[in-house]
Parts: structure tokens; sequence; C-alpha cells
């Protein structure tokens, strides 16, 4: 490579730098150093007038519901028996389907617990992963209840005791799974909340039936939220980001994604009304969302509360509340919702709600991202092993752009036949810039060669393998996938760090195999870069390695066969140092 080509090359690459160091204040929670408007909140909401905050039991704290300016859940609920009474009766209900082993709470009829029975905790592998939780040292829930609509006035809430009935495990031979949370009369109104869970699935119908046994006329409203201390989930790698915090969908903005720290400073704005759309908590491979149908009013609401719990000072809250219709004496109302708490499988994902698919993260590659994770779904349905599938992608995509490969390679080689004579004439030359300069140009001109020519070939395949990096980082399917031999899964690092050596080998003679740059400290850099990026990969997921791997294998396969075809044979250019 010539000095013009590596100079691009260089600038890009250090644009590079910057972006990632500027995620990596983000992630760390703190402002980016070179590009603040990288950190504007996409949605976040002042915490609404009112709200409040109670203890559950056994030292575990639970906020209570976000209620609009004026509306008020009192802490206590209005239990309609004795609060010793309440107490007695609470338990936790623990439900079991095929995937799913689901824990309530009797008070308000909460999700607190969601283990997944076919998905092993990359932490503890003797264990399953759980999603929702609420203990000492986790709090992570799903709620939902009525709120009135005015000061003093109080329905069922999460904080209301409730009788339970229906199955608590899924049989052989049952497709489905019914169980049934129901309220005292509250504000004369009564709540049964009804959870049918169907078997291989991770969503469930919640319907909401609402009872008026009073004598007026009542207007409540239902509200279905999350609630989530604000700590990365466990075992998260330094090495790269990825996104944890809530998220909202609207048709209208589409997906937006909340840090946080946004959401604590309440700093921005987003539309806090629609028709359609969810709210979601989303995390490394997994999510949890609340759904209601489209054309259903609903206010949607973020803000963080100080609950004082042992396990964090703050948690936060993601909330839609939906108006139902004036109900009279005697008469029922139903609100049907529908809740997902599982790992984010692409098109299951698609099958439960628009737009829910997008709480896996592609960033900004979605659109190239998308049709890659179809396409390696699509080999893997075919070979049945998701490390060969990454390697059949990257053969694909090798011959995708051969073509263009293949241009970027042959400039390579013209420029390396050439690179003795511009060696020669630079240290002719090296005390005269300008003249040094006109002389590169003019064996250009008489060699036929372009400096830039292999730069565009290569630099429109960036975005491609960046996009297949992030279906790789964000695919499930890699959790506790195995490959060959030792790689018992594709999402954690190689345990004998095999994969990281041979990719850094396969680096340093991808490197050794290019021309070198006639400036003795790029020549240094064009060593010390590719070894620093190599140590990064001695962490990150050896299904991330391996693609990488492949790359490299073929890319030098590739460049050797240019090579040897215009009469440049390979040559090995050893740094000197």
């Amino acid at each position: 490579m010539n000095d013009i080509r590596r100079t691009v090359l260089w600038v890009v690459f250090g644009f590079s730098m910057v972006l990632l160091w500027d995620q990596w204040q983000i992630y760390s929670g703190h402002q980016p150093t070179f590009f603040p408007g990288a950190a504007k909140p996409v949605v976040a909401v002042a915490p609404a007038a009112g709200a409040s905050a109670g203890l559950a039991a056994a030292g575990s704290a639970v906020p209570a519901a976000i209620i609009p300016a004026g509306q008020v859940v009192p802490a206590n609920a209005a239990p309609a028996q004795p609060m010793a009474a309440l107490a007695a009766a609470r338990e936790l209900v623990v439900v079991r389907t095929d995937v799913l082993k689901l824990s309530f709470d009797s008070e308000g009829g909460s999700l607190v617990r969601t283990e997944f029975v076919k998905h092993i905790d990359m932490a503890d592998k003797s264990k399953n992963f759980v999603l929702l939780e609420e203990s000492r040292d986790r709090i992570y829930v799903a709620q939902s209840g009525l709120i009135g609509a005015g000061a003093g006035v109080s329905f069922p809430t999460h904080k209301t005791a409730m009788a339970v009935s229906g199955a608590r495990e899924l049989k052989d031979g049952e497709n489905e799974l019914v169980i049934n949370f129901t309220s005292p009369e509250v504000g004369g109104v009564t709540l049964v909340k009804t959870y049918t869970v169907s078997r291989g699935a991770y969503d469930m119908a919640v319907r909401h039936t609402v009872s008026n046994t009073g004598s007026t006329m009542v207007s409540p409203q239902l509200y279905l939220q999350l609630v989530r201390d604000g700590n990365k989930p466990a075992g998260e790698s330094s090495f790269y980001s990825t996104f944890t915090g809530p998220a909202v969908y609207t048709a209208a903005k589409k997906y937006q994604k909340v840090e946080f720290s946004d959401i604590k400073k309440k700093k921005a704005d987003f539309e806090k009304q629609s028709t359609d759309g969810y709210i979601a908590m989303v995390q490394h491979y997994f999510a949890s969302a609340w759904m209601l149908a489209d054309g259903i009013k609903r206010d949607v609401s973020l803000d963080a509360v100080d609950i004082g719990a042992p396990v964090t000072d703050c948690c936060y809250r993601a909330t839609m509340i939906a108006p139902l219709e004036a109900i009279e004496p005697g008469a029922t109302k139903t609100m049907d919702a529908k809740f997902f708490a599982g790992p984010q499988e692409e098109k299951v994902l698609e099958s439960l709600a628009p737009g829910l698919e997008l709480v896996k993260d592609y960033g900004w590659l979605t659109i190239l991202a998308k049709p890659l994770y179809w396409l390696l779904d699509e080999l893997y349905r075919l070979i049945l092993n998701w490390g060969w599938s990454i390697v059949a992608l990257v053969v694909l995509l090798k011959i995708a752009f051969y073509w263009l490969n293949a241009k970027a390679y042959a400039s390579m080689a013209k420029m390396k036949a050439i690179n003795p004579k511009v060696m020669e004439m630079r240290e002719r030359l090296k005390d005269s810039p300008q003249q040094m300069q006109q002389e590169m140009m003019k064996i250009y001109r008489e060699e036929k060669v372009n400096p830039m020519g292999g730069c565009f070939p290569i630099m429109v395949q960036i975005p491609v393998f960046i996009a297949l990096y992030w279906v790789l980082l964000s695919s499930v399917e890699m959790r506790n996938a195995p490959w060959v031999l030792w790689i018992h899964d594709l999402s954690s690092p190689d345990p004998y760090y095999i994969l990281p050596v041979v990719m850094t080998l396969t680096t340093m003679l991808q490197t050794a195999l290019n021309p070198t740059p006639p400036d003795p400290m790029q020549a240094k850099m064009m060593w010390f870069m590719p070894l620093i990026f190599s140590v990064m990969f001695f962490f990150f997921p050896a299904g991330l390695v391996l693609y990488w791997i492949t790359n490299n294998i073929l890319s030098i396969a590739q460049q050797w066969i240019i090579n040897t075809r215009m009469g440049v044979p390979p040559q090995f250019n050893l740094p000197k140092f």
C-alpha cells in the first residue's frame, strides 16, 4: 500500500477508535468525550406526581404504580381485610410449564420470578437462567392493577391481597395452563387477573376482568408496568457493550431505547400517548414486554424511584396506562393484555407484536443485520450446527464479494510490485519532499497504478461485516451452542484460548502479505495495531472469533492466488524494529 491509501485507512481507523471510546464512556455511565450528542436520550419522562413506593415483605422493596398527575394509589392499597390476615394469607405461587418456572406473588398477582428451564445460567451452569426476580440481590418484576381518576379514589392494585385459583403445573397432554388471582372489593370494584400460559411459549395472555360491585358508576384505568433495578446482567463482558434498559415502541416513533442514567436525570421527551406499541425491559439475549391490542389508547411513562432496597438505591419503571370504559353498577368490563418474558428469538418476537423483534438490538445496521440473520438461520436448518453455519455464511459472503476483493488485492499486488522502485525513490529524494511527491505520482502514471484502487472495494464491505458482528453478538441461539471438540458454547470465550491464538496468527500472516509502507512509523503501526486488536479477541465470544478466523483464512487464500496470477509471488514482509 502507498502513503495515500494507508493514510485514508488510518483516518478511518482513528475515527472508529473515537466512536468506540465514546461508546465505552456511555457504557461506563459517563458523558462521551468527543460527541456529547451521542448520549442524548431517546425517551424519558419525569416521575409522575403522586407516585408512591411501598415495601413488599421479607426485606424486599417493590415500588407502587406509576400514576399520572392528580391520581394516587394509596400505599396500603385499601385492603378489605385486616393486615394481619393479609400477611398470613400471602404466598408465593409457583407455576410450571415445559419451558418456564413462574413465581407469582399472591399480593397483587404480580409476576416476580421467571426461570427458563431450557436456558442455562452463564455464571453458574448448574442452574437455569432467571430473568425476572425479586430478592435481596435483584429487583425485576411485572405488575398490573387499577387506578382511579382522582385523589382519594382507590381500586385493586398490585399491593392488594388476592385469592388464587387454577392449575399450577402444565401436565402431559395439556396445551395451556390457566391461573386466576381474584381481589376483594376495593372502592366498589373487584379485579380478576387471568394468566393463560401455553406449551412451549414464553408469552402469556393476561385478562383483567373488572366488576363494579358498588352502587355508582366507576371509571378505572388499567396500568401495566415493569420494575427493574439499574444493574447490568451478571457476567456482562467489559470488552463489548450491549444495551440494558427500558424501550418503548410506537408506530409513529418506532423503537426507542433509553439509558437508565437518562431517565434518572429527567432529560428527554417522547411520545407520551399512543394507540399501539409496547413497553419493554431489554438486556443481552433476553427481554420482557407488556403489550396491548392496537387501537387502545394508552399513556406511556418511564421514571426512576428511590426505594431504599439493599441491592440498589434506585429502580426504574416502564408503564402503560389504559382507560376502561365507564362501568355501571353490577356490570363487568374486560381488557386483554399480553406479557412476554423470554429469549430474543427473532422469529418468535416477530409473531407476537409489530416491532417486538427490535428488542434484539443490531444498532444502526439493522437493515443489513436482519437479512444476514435470516441467511444464518437458514444455513443452520441445513447444517444443524451454529459453528459450521457461521463458517458457511462467511464463505457465502466472501463469494458474493469476490470481485470487489479481487480488485482490491489486484491493486495491492501492483503496489507491491512497484514498491522497491518507490522505496528507492524515497530514499534518494528524502531531503526534497515536494520533488518526492511529484516523482511518486509519475511512477503511478507510468505503471498505471491507482493508489486508491484497493481502498473503495474494502470500504464497501465494512458495514456488512460489522452487521454480521452484531448478528453473532446479539443472537441468543449462540448461548451454549457447541461447535466442535472443546468449543461447547459459542457465546463464551474459548476456555483454552486456541481460537484467539489462531486468529492472531492468521491476522499477522495477512499483515505480512501486504506491501510494507514506505514510512517507517507506518510500517511499525501496521504490525502493532493487529496485535492490539487480536488481544481483545481473547475475551470475545468464540462464535465471533470463529467468524474472524474464517474471514482471515479466506482473505489470505484469495490474496495469495491473485498475487500469484499477477506474477507477484507472495512474500512475507516482516517488521524491522
